[in-house]
């Protein structure tokens, strides 16, 4: 297919990489020149423009970081001529997914929302995971390229705001499951606990998570803290999760503790730094660091 991918940053440089491995003629815009430019050295088609790449085909997807930026590119594609079907891929939240589909809908644009969750490095194999709402029949015609995206991929239903409560929800689990993941740990290797023996126990036993599964191993046991999803879009997404389910009614009690945490953490300066670093915070306050060497 042509497509076009508007945000090819840390998640969307995989998405056309992928895209690209898969045989897709693909156009790419990016408000960073650095990052459009990597995507065309890969083999993409680079575009000055939104407005630009949306005329040039008729299915556009959008991997962008913020839900304000969301809205601002829907808004100037919505009369772009010959645009049939939108795929936005960011995590904008219910209500905003909402917004977008109506200011495309009144132009003939089909809107699918289809957030990912797994991170950078199920982004670059392929193996994430794609929450997809919107019409069936416009969700058929792209199902192929989600799948080219991410391994596991489910249809929510009608509605495209369902797959944006779906990643919503997920990301809130996984916030405060990590913030507390990281207490726990700390304890443990303060009273005399092997950090890497901890973790084995845990991720056979009960109190195994997708952060001591996945991320406190690859990013903190050894101290690298690379920067796959930062503290500040974290804390974007458990906020807009929060802020949904008070709208609905639905008594939140635990996971304002995890929003509040990363509240602390912004302030902080950590914005930018990948979310798992907010350990150091609980470390410095317990005297104790969780890490060890690398195994050979």
């Amino acid at each position: 297919m042509k497509l076009g991918l508007i945000g090819v940053g840390n998640i969307g440089r995989h998405f056309a990489q992928r895209l690209l491995d898969a045989g897709h003629e693909l156009l790419v815009h990016d408000r960073s020149a650095a990052a459009q430019a990597r995507a065309v050295q890969a083999g993409a088609r680079g575009m000055d423009s939104v407005r630009a790449l949306a005329a040039a085909t008729p299915v556009v997807l959008l991997c962008l970081p913020m839900p304000a930026i969301v809205a601002e590119v829907a808004r100037e594609l919505a009369d772009v001529q010959g645009l049939r079907i939108l795929v936005d891929m960011s995590t904008t939240g219910p209500s905003v997914t909402k917004e977008v589909e109506a200011i495309l809908s009144a132009q003939g644009v089909t809107m699918i929302g289809a957030p990912v969750s797994g991170g950078t490095v199920a982004a670059e194999k392929g193996t994430l995971a794609v929450m997809a709402a919107g019409p069936r029949a416009a969700f058929e015609e792209v199902e192929a390229v989600l799948r080219v995206i991410g391994k596991n991929l489910f249809y929510l239903g009608e509605d495209a705001s369902l797959g944006q409560t779906t990643k919503i929800i997920n990301n809130t689990l996984y916030a405060t499951s990590m913030i507390a993941s990281c207490e726990a740990l700390v304890y443990g290797v303060k009273a005399g606990l092997d950090p890497r023996t901890l973790l084995d126990v845990l991720n056979v036993s009960s109190g195994r998570s997708f952060a001591t599964l996945e991320r406190i191993p690859q990013c903190v046991l050894d101290r690298s803290f690379p920067v796959r999803f930062t503290t500040e879009l974290l804390h974007k997404d458990v906020k807009m999760c929060l802020d949904e389910a008070e709208k609905l009614g639905v008594p939140m009690r635990v996971n304002p503790a995890a929003r509040q945490f990363l509240a602390f953490a912004l302030s902080q300066g950590d914005g930018p730094r990948d979310n798992v670093e907010v350990i150091r915070h609980i470390e410095r306050w317990a005297g104790a660091e969780f890490g060890a060497a690398p195994r050979e």
